[in-house]
């Protein structure tokens, strides 16, 4: 009989968490705020690490879900684990509630049929035909 525990964390601990460092990241991540606070901030931060930091929702996750994992998790083991899972969740999350759909890392364009990711600048390099 499953009595609703991971271990021995509760499995609502681990929906709830991943919400919450969802929640927190988007709203540090992609919106204004109450009364454009967010935005200010980011503003202020500018292209520093921190302002960077705020462009990034994948890296930001990470940064957020510590304190949850360290809160809800009970043995180091738990923790790291949990903290990954909760970043794993919350981007599952945001991508599966964006409106614009994210791009894959290395997208090919399409009728594009070199899979080299950097071609060479000098002319006839790449015609092995010329040597």
């Amino acid at each position: 009989m499953l009595s609703g525990t991971i271990g021995t964390m509760r499995f609502y601990w681990l929906i709830i968490s991943t919400l919450a460092v969802w929640r927190v990241t988007h709203l540090l991540s992609a919106e204004d705020g109450p009364w454009d606070i967010v935005v200010r901030i980011r503003k202020q931060l500018g292209s520093g690490f921190a302002g960077r930091l705020l462009d990034c929702f994948y890296c930001l996750s990470l940064w957020i879900a510590a304190p949850f994992a360290y809160f809800v998790g009970q043995s180091v083991r738990e923790r790291f684990y949990l903290w990954l899972a909760l970043s794993g969740g919350a981007i599952i999350l945001d991508r599966g509630t964006s409106r614009e759909a994210a791009p894959l890392p290395y997208m090919i364009e399409e009728g594009e049929t070199d899979a080299m990711l950097r071609k060479s600048e000098k002319p006839g390099a790449d015609d092995l035909s010329s040597t």
